[in-house]
This record gives C-alpha cells, sequence and structure tokens, in this order.
C-alpha cells in the first residue's frame, strides 16, 4: 500500500467477493452478507487492502444481482441493512475497506422507475429509460447488440416503442442523458458513502451513455474458429461505436469524482469493456474522473508473454498519465488456473499460477483478486441441468456460462457437507476437485497455494518503490515478459518466463551486482552475467541510482 493514505488505491491488492458463493451464514444454500463477516479474519490473513464486494442489491436476480430493483437496500437473500453496517464496522476495525458494485447504466424491469416509465409516454418518469420508436416496418430502431447476443431492443405494447437493454431484456438502460436520473444515481451513491463505504466498482461503465443519433454500428470482419465458423455472440459483428464510450460520460464521471472527493480516502474503479480498450481506459482514469479503470485484455484466452508485451504497449498511456487495475480473474471469465494453462499439466500449471500474481504485482498499477484464486480452483465443469447463468443457457452448449468459476467457496475439506459453504444444497455444486484444495487443506501448508499468495502478497508490500514507479517493457522476442520500473532513486528490472523451455537472459550492465529480491518459491538463478530462468522462473533485480 502507498505510504500515501489519501491515496491507498495506489498499488493496492483488492479482493472480489462474489456473495452467493462466499460462505452461507443462514443456511440457504447461498452466501450473504453475514458469510463474509464472519470469514473476515480469513480475509485479512491474505494480506489485501480492501474487498469489492459484488451487488447485493434488492433484485429479481435475473442476472444474479446485476439487475437492481432498489439501489438503498439490501435483498433479503443477503440479509439487510444492519447486516451491511455490522460488515463495514468489521472490516474497518480489521483494516480493510469495502467497495461495492454500482451499476449505473440500467436497472432491473422491476424496479419503480422503470414500471413508471414504461406506464406511458408522458409520465414523470417517461424519458428515464432509453425509449425509440419502430421503424416504418415495426423493427428495432437501429442494429445494436445486446452482450449476451441477440437485438439489445425490447418491445413494450403499451408505450408501442422499443426500450435499449445491453445486457438481458430484464435490464433495461437509464437514460443519463436526462439530467435527473444523473442526479437521482449520485444521490443513490451518496447513500452508500454516508453509510461508510470506501468506494465503488463500477459495472460496465462505458455503457452509462448512448449516442442520441442511434445510428447503425458498422459491422466488424468476423473472425472465424477452428471450424471456419463465425462468433456464438452476435456482440461481435459489429463495431460498437454508437452504443456505448460516448463523451458525455467523461463529463459524467468528474461528477461521480467530484461527489467522491467530499469523502476523503474514497475510490472508484471502472470497468470498461470496448473495442479501443487502452484510450478509454485512459480517458477515464485521467482529468479528475475515475481513480481507476480494468479492462479485459488480461481477462482473455492468450496469456503469451507476446501478448502480454504488446498489451502492456498499448496501454501504456493509461500506465503513464492515469492508472489500470490489473485483473486476471473475476466471476465473468473461466479461472486462470484452467484459462492460462493450457497445454501444461497439473505440476507445470501449479508452478505458474503464482508467476502470473508476481506479475500483476509488479506492474505499475493496483491488482484485484478474485476468491479462490489464493487456493488454486480450477474451473468448473457443471451439467447443464445445474446451470444457473442465463447467458450460458441462452448460448449453451457452444457457450457454458459463467456458472465455472462462480461455484461456492470451499472452506473445509470432505468432513463438512458441501466443502464448508453451506449446510444444505448450495445454489451451485461445489465441485469434488475443489474439497481437497479447501482452505482447511492449506492452511497449515506452507507449500500451498494458499500460503504462497500470503507470501506474494507480503513480498509486494516490502517494495513501495513500486507504487509510482515508471514501465518500460522490453521487448525480448521469446517467452520472456521484461520489464524495468524507474523512480529518482531506485530502478527494478523484472523477467518472467511464461513458456515452456528454460530462458537465458543476459543481465543489463547497469544491474551486474544488483540485489536479487525475488520471492523464493520463483526458480530461477543470476549466473555471472546471465539470467537463467526455468519453466515459471522469474527474476526481480532493484538498484539504487
Amino acid at each position: 500500500m502507498s505510504g500515501n493514505n489519501t491515496e491507498w488505491w495506489r498499488n493496492s491488492v483488492i479482493y472480489q467477493i462474489y456473495p452467493r458463493s462466499f460462505c452461507d451464514a443462514n443456511g440457504d444454500g447461498i452466501g450473504d452478507l453475514p458469510g463474509i463477516t464472519q470469514k473476515l479474519d480469513y480475509v485479512k490473513s491474505l494480506g489485501v487492502d480492501a474487498i469489492w464486494i459484488s451487488p447485493f442489491f434488492k433484485s429479481p436476480m435475473a442476472d444474479f444481482g446485476y439487475d437492481v430493483s432498489d439501489y438503498r437496500d439490501v435483498d433479503p437473500l443477503f440479509g439487510n441493512l444492519e447486516d451491511f453496517d455490522r460488515l463495514i464496522e468489521a472490516a474497518h476495525a480489521r483494516g480493510l475497506k469495502i467497495i461495492i458494485d454500482q451499476i449505473l447504466s440500467h436497472s432491473s424491469d422491476q424496479h419503480p422507475w422503470f414500471e413508471e416509465s414504461r406506464s406511458s409516454r408522458d409520465n414523470a418518469k417517461a424519458d428515464w429509460y432509453v425509449w425509440a420508436d419502430p421503424r416504418p416496418d415495426g423493427s428495432a430502431p437501429n442494429n445494436w447488440m445486446s452482450n449476451f447476443g441477440g437485438s439489445a431492443w425490447r418491445w413494450c405494447t403499451r408505450r408501442r416503442q422499443y426500450y435499449l437493454t445491453n445486457f438481458l431484456k430484464e435490464q433495461p438502460d437509464l437514460n443519463l442523458h436526462n439530467p435527473e436520473v444523473q442526479e437521482q444515481l449520485l444521490a443513490d451513491m451518496k447513500f452508500w458513502l454516508d453509510r461508510g463505504v470506501d468506494g465503488f466498482r463500477l459495472d460496465a461503465i462505458n455503457h452509462a451513455f448512448h449516442n442520441r443519433s442511434l445510428q447503425d454500428n458498422p459491422a466488424r470482419p468476423l473472425e472465424l474458429d477452428e471450424k471456419g465458423l463465425p462468433p456464438v455472440n452476435t456482440y461481435h459483428y459489429q463495431w460498437h461505436i454508437y452504443d456505448k464510450s460516448q463523451p458525455e460520460n467523461l463529463v459524467f464521471l468528474q461528477r461521480v469524482r467530484q461527489l467522491l472527493d467530499q469523502y476523503p480516502e474514497t475510490v472508484t474503479v471502472g470497468e470498461v469493456g470496448d473495442d479501443n480498450t487502452h484510450k478509454i481506459m485512459a480517458d477515464y482514469t485521467t482529468e479528475n474522473r475515475l481513480h481507476m479503470a480494468y479492462s479485459f485484455d488480461l481477462l482473455a484466452e492468450d496469456c503469451s508473454a507476446e501478448f502480454l508485451r504488446e498489451t502492456l504497449r498499448k496501454n501504456q498511456r493509461v500506465i503513464n498519465e492515469g492508472w489500470p487495475c490489473w485483473s486476471i480473474s473475476n466471476h465473468d471469465v473461466p479461472r486462470p488456473m484452467t484459462r492460462w494453462n493450457k497445454g501444461f499439466d497439473s505440476e507445470q500449471a501449479f508452478a505458474r499460477v503464482p508467476l502470473f500474481l508476481l506479475m500483476q504485482l509488479s506492474l505499475r498499477g493496483s491488482v484485484c483478486l478474485y476468491q479462490g484464486e489464493e487456493l488454486g480452483l480450477e474451473e468448473a465443469e457443471i451439467a447443464f441441468e445445474d446451470l444457473q447463468d442465463p447467458y450460458g443457457i441462452n448460448l449453451w452448449p457452444e457457450f457454458k456460462g459463467r456458472d465455472g468459476c462462480r461455484t461456492p467457496m470451499p472452506w473445509v475439506n470432505h468432513g463438512e457437507v458441501n466443502a464448508g459453504f453451506s449446510k444444505v444444497k448450495p445454489w451451485l455444486p461445489v465441485p469434488e476437485e475443489h474439497h481437497h484444495k479447501a482452505v482447511s487443506v492449506q492452511e497449515d501448508d506452507q507449500d500451498s497455494m494458499l500460503n504462497r499468495f500470503r507470501t506474494l502478497l507480503d513480498w509486494h508490500r516490502q517494495w513501495p518503490g513500486l507504487a509510482k514507479a515508471e514501465q518500460e517493457v522490453v521487448d525480448t522476442g521469446n517467452d520472456l515478459l521484461v520489464f524495468y520500473r524507474r523512480t529518482d532513486t531506485e530502478e527494478f528490472f523484472v523477467a518472467l518466463n511464461l513458456g515452456k523451455n528454460e530462458e537465458v537472459l543476459a543481465v543489463p550492465a547497469e544491474f551486474a551486482g544488483a540485489e536479487d529480491i525475488t520471492p523464493a518459491m520463483l526458480g530461477g538463478e543470476v549466473k555471472g552475467e546471465q539470467l537463467l530462468l526455468p519453466l515459471a522462473g522469474a527474476r526481480v533485480l532493484k538498484r539504487s541510482v
């Protein structure tokens, strides 16, 4: 953590909790807020700075909380406001910050705002959502596609108009071009700030505004899969020029920042996915907008050194001017233990996971970890009859949805039912292979993935100079990811072997005799003027200037 407490978020480590799957305190098979409170000592033991809690607001749960029907209340599945207040108090007592999800681009279709808006064309909230007349032939106003596939428009018989849904049909898009909507959303954020939250993770924040011209998005050249077929999801058939990432959003984010500036030490982290992600990240984290942002770049399948070098190069502006938050795992993508280890055996995969974390911790920016990542959990295989995610159900079997990374957290090995998550059948099954990776199994094993994560996070705190050091990526042309970090007083040289074969690299002349500060668990050695790096090996060298 940075020594400047008002900017604690710089170089911080944030731990994402998906509440449905973390810990069930009331025995209904679904995780809840009291369950999180029960496990705060565990979270604290990891060495993280903050917790990001995925949505717990009142919701019909069409998209498991990302469809909000009341922005100021807790859904009974997760507890109540008093449970939330107790969680805040307990977390703060342990020195942990609490960041909550905020969904500003859309609500549930069961929100009272939408129920009023859809009732007529002239009610008080008629313009609170994005409504448009059909084309003369009755078809949708334009060609925009939902993130989950199919048209982004849904027909309303009462208004004889279409409404925009960038995600599920149950998630109508709010019209932030309307000043009243902006004021309401800012007031709802203030409600939680007054209750003591330390910040917000802003979901799909570049979807907050649409282009009012409602122009068609242009077609995108399609990348064919190994069978010669186009993408499963029609969302990928076009460039998303007009349906998101509009310039009006930059002005609104400055208003969000002005609100948070009234609450010292609070923070915003934005999720931005776009065709031009790096520019969006830079624009959104400069000029008093978001504090930091993360994209889907490191949530991709590719984790080769070449891909990472290119990603970091493209990301250079945000690295230099804004502030990135590096995430390789969350509730929407397959777990990295599986996703980033294709072609590696189980022993090699185990060795590579700490390498991924060392990479995140060594880059300029903050880090976001996802629950269970510290246990080395693999992506779960979920039978169709057990699927809960509508995204996966709609596109099965070519796309299996997001349930595989959302299975319950395993706390205790086979001695307890459902690995200690719940006494009753949980909302998703606990995979058999996750039982032997339970917290109780790994807790006392110093070589476990859990304790390797703790060691690496402790190592991260020992080098505060990494917080704001400049970054330069070196193109080695091989399977090594190599970069410098530089301040006025010290320099770091980082080399990570992401390939299968041993790599040899010449030690830069200025780092001859430099201090080797590499965590002991990472293989490799400095031999004379060379670095010898085996599979999953790394070296971090430090020198004073």
